[in-house]
């Protein structure tokens, strides 16, 4: 079975800001938009940022590996390269790293590369990597 692209609509404070970050910073090409709302695709899959200026984006953390996870969160698991040349981008922007680029649970089972940031209107995002894509379900 192939995985099919995922799609994920969330509130963004303006767009413009959005364009920048989403499609100037992170890379992403843009798809169909209007004045409220851009179509991104994140990695072949649909991401839509939705103008929402009064959303207020509350945040919540659970402990994961020693570190304060951001909840809610969503990214993408990228092959190790990418991981590491997207990782070098942000580092190069100067964005701000909730959790810095790290291996999480190293030595361990599911031992995985991972990175939290937020973008410009708070929302959480986690990149991911794995050596072993088999690691992902691993207990």
């Amino acid at each position: 079975m192939s995985i099919r692209p995922f799609h994920l609509a969330f509130p963004v404070r303006d767009i413009a800001e959005a364009r920048e970050f989403y499609g100037g910073i992170l890379g992403l090409p843009e798809g169909r938009s209007s004045e409220t709302w851009v179509d991104f695709n994140l990695f072949r899959h649909q991401i839509v940022t939705h103008l929402a200026p009064e959303s207020e984006t509350e945040s919540h953390h659970n402990p994961v590996d020693g570190h304060d996870v951001p909840v809610p969160h969503f990214g993408v698991i990228l092959e190790m390269d990418d991981w590491k040349s997207l990782r070098d981008r942000l580092l190069a922007a100067n964005v701000r790293f909730k959790i810095e680029p790290y291996i999480r649970f190293e030595g361990e089972v599911g031992e995985q590369a991972t990175m939290f940031f937020l973008d410009p209107s708070g929302n959480a995002l986690e990149f991911k990597a794995f050596q072993d894509l088999s690691q992902l379900f691993a207990k």
